[in-house]
């Protein structure tokens, strides 16, 4: 009898062991429903990631600032500093707009130096670096504090970016000008505040290149437009009002 119940005793033996492995195995897999509903939060997550991860347009492969959502016009998401998750962005964009109006007054007085003078051999520079440099410093004193008072009375002295916007109505940039009434249809004043930031940036950038000109090849820009000479090792000693100050 002991000789005939072996081997079934065994084969049992073996059937227990494998049936507990199988399930000690299925104890770790989930269930059907389980993988669809992972599956459905991953996508969900994914989707999601992808909405907070948005890329900015002018940066691609950077990340759009949280401040810089679209709303304000020639937003293009370009921050790649991260300086409006610090500084108030409606502050940001107030320093724009003033310094690109700024430098559209005076790129165009660069141009406008070289052809129009005031009377006075003070006033005869063609080179705006020059004129800068010739003019009455009285003169100049004065247009700083003008321009101090404008900028402090027309704020009501709230100049920092803590309190410049205290006020949630006050739209930055916004100083009620526009005697021809050009921003009265909703639509024309979109467009009309996109170009001015768009003419606001390249005045900017052509401001910034005509002063660099007029440092190293000693003219002034119709000038240089006009009679063209190529710079060389002579030319590159500062001259002008840089020069005047030791550069």
């Amino acid at each position: 009898t002991r000789a005939t119940s072996g081997p079934p005793r065994a084969t049992m033996l073996r059937t227990v062991v494998i049936a507990a492995c199988v399930a000690g195995s299925y104890a770790f897999t989930a269930s059907p429903a389980l993988i669809r509903a992972g599956a459905a939060t991953r996508a969900t997550s994914g989707i999601s990631g992808m909405k907070m991860q948005a890329k900015s347009k002018a940066v691609p492969f950077l990340s759009q600032p949280e401040a810089l959502d679209g709303s304000m016009a020639g937003d293009v998401g370009f921050d790649p500093f991260g300086i409006s998750s610090v500084i108030d962005i409606k502050w940001l964009r107030e320093s724009e707009l003033k310094h690109g109006r700024i430098c559209m007054l005076a790129a165009t007085g660069c141009l406008v130096q070289e052809v129009v003078h005031l009377p006075g051999p003070a006033f005869s520079q063609k080179m705006a670096l020059n004129a800068w440099a010739a003019a009455p410093r009285g003169g100049m004193i004065s247009i700083l504090v003008a321009i101090g008072l404008i900028e402090m009375i027309s704020n009501r002295f709230a100049l920092t970016a803590t309190d410049m916007f205290a006020n949630p109505n006050r739209v930055p940039g916004d100083l009620g000008f526009d005697p021809l009434s050009l921003g009265a249809n909703p639509a024309n004043r979109a467009r009309f505040e996109l170009s001015e930031v768009i003419h606001g940036r390249a005045a900017m950038m052509g401001f910034s290149g005509m002063v660099h000109q007029m440092i190293v090849s000693k003219q002034a820009p119709i000038e240089q437009l006009m009679h063209f000479k190529a710079v060389d090792s002579s030319l590159m000693k500062l001259g002008g009002a840089a020069g005047n100050l030791g550069y």
